[in-house]
């Protein structure tokens, strides 16, 4: 059942972000070293789970208006069992309740569980003269931090 966290879940988390930061090994990207993202965390109001402890979760904030998906992560020990799409699901219902436009996000654009998997649910790639001037910055945040290692994409639905 997806649910917000709770505060005292949230180092947890950093667990869960590692294990599956740690699968995109498989296709050669390996992440910059530094603090993850659900460490920078401080409010549980931002942060749907599922599981107890939680196995997985998204990470939420406001881009331009819209509900932007900053992180979705799920421990590798259960993937492939509908958890990523549950987060999904809320994710897009809770910008629906919050009378978002849209979600948006940035992922790998040719790794299969990134672009393809939203694809699925949903998401297209959003061209860079729609970014908003938010949208724009964050891109630019997520390159100085070297995490564009691979081609990456800005999505919306």
């Amino acid at each position: 059942m997806v649910r917000w966290a709770d505060a005292d879940e949230l180092s947890g988390l950093a667990d869960v972000e590692l294990a599956a930061d740690g699968i995109f090994a498989q296709v050669g990207i390996v992440f910059p070293p530094g603090t993850t993202m659900i460490e920078e965390v401080e409010d549980p109001g931002r942060v749907l789970v599922e599981g107890d402890p939680p196995a997985g979760f998204a990470l939420l904030g406001r881009v331009d208006g819209n509900v932007h998906l900053d992180q979705l992560a799920v421990h590798p020990r259960s993937m492939r069992q509908g958890i990523g799409g549950r987060l999904m699901a809320a994710v897009i219902d809770h910008a629906r309740a919050s009378d978002a436009p849209a979600v948006t996000l940035t992922t790998y654009r040719d790794v299969p569980w990134n672009a393809p998997w939203y694809a699925r649910h949903g998401f297209t790639v959003l061209p860079e003269p729609e970014w908003g001037p938010e949208l724009r910055a964050l891109v630019e945040h997520e390159r100085k931090l070297g995490i564009e290692v691979a081609p990456r994409v800005v999505m919306r639905r």
